[in-house]
């Protein structure tokens, strides 16, 4: 795993776990979520789930084609063998 991809995560997971408190200390301090909070709780999973979602979108599209080159070139080795 690259550092860049490590960054990735632990900025995501700073994300997530930075909005879970500014909401749970609203409540604590004004028995409410403000407007500005929800926000940014809305923007903070939508932008750490987009971080999970696209590595794991990526992987998934490589192990995808990676299988049909396999396959395609294991085709084409069977088609030249005489029976």
């Amino acid at each position: 795993m690259s550092s860049k991809s490590k960054t990735q995560y632990v900025m995501a997971v700073l994300l997530i776990v930075s909005s879970i408190a500014i909401a749970f200390y609203q409540v604590l301090d004004i028995d409410n979520v403000a407007d500005g909070t929800l926000i940014y709780i809305a923007q903070a999973f939508l932008l750490a789930g987009s971080i999970f979602g696209l590595d794991y979108y990526i992987r998934k599209l490589n192990l995808f084609i990676n299988e049909h080159s396999q396959k395609d070139s294991s085709s084409g080795d069977e088609k030249q063998q005489s029976p």
